[in-house]
């Protein structure tokens, strides 16, 4: 289990989206849009499932904690 991941398309970085999901699960679901909230940009991102990824929580560097746990605090 871990977070759908997309990219922001001002800055590049990662963001979560706050939705959980299975790898597996999330590689074979159907095509879908989305809209998520990016606190780095202060805009909203339009993805589809196909742009996104599922990072598993074990994947997480230290420093990225703070600011994953920031991000879905603002979102």
């Amino acid at each position: 289990m871990g977070i759908i991941m997309i990219k922001c398309p001002q800055t590049g970085r990662e963001i979560p989206t706050g939705i959980k999901a299975d790898r597996e699960k999330f590689r074979c679901s159907v095509v879908f849009f989305a809209r998520t909230f990016c606190s780095l940009c202060q805009a909203n991102h339009e993805w589809f499932a196909k742009d996104a990824w599922v990072k598993e929580a074990w994947v997480y560097e230290p420093s990225e904690v703070a600011d994953i746990n920031g991000l879905l605090a603002a979102g």
